[in-house]
């Protein structure tokens, strides 16, 4: 259970949209065959500055609350580093790395995530 709430917040997070400090609060639901399943909800405080005219990156981390079903709520670590770059005047490509604790603010184990993509404006 704890996979799928973990694997949703890495597949679903996003880019901070201002520069300077800033909140964030995400909340990622998973559903297993139509049924709920889990909700990871993120609270993390992050930084985003400007890596010249066409790039930007951010840091952000705090904590992260995990809710499954008929099961006690357990909180986390996480926190997410990425980059945009400008590649044309249309296309931006993006990447993020996010990390989040496996267990209950227990460091000896950590689950890391990926992402990558192209967002293309029309």
């Amino acid at each position: 259970m704890k996979f799928i709430a973990i694997s949703a917040a890495t597949v679903l997070a996003s880019t901070p949209a201002f520069a300077g400090v800033y909140t964030n609060v995400e909340s990622n639901s998973g559903f297993a065959n139509g049924d709920y399943s889990s909700t990871l909800v993120e609270t993390h405080v992050g930084y985003e500055g400007s890596l010249g005219n066409d790039a930007s990156w951010y840091i952000q981390g705090g904590p992260a609350f995990g809710f499954i079903p008929d099961e006690e709520s357990e909180q986390y670590a996480s926190g997410k580093v990425g980059v945009s770059v400008d590649l044309t005047e249309d296309l931006t490509g993006y990447g993020e790395v996010s990390a989040i604790s496996a267990d209950e603010f227990d460091f000896d184990e950590i689950n890391v995530g990926l992402k990558a993509g192209l967002t293309y404006r029309f």
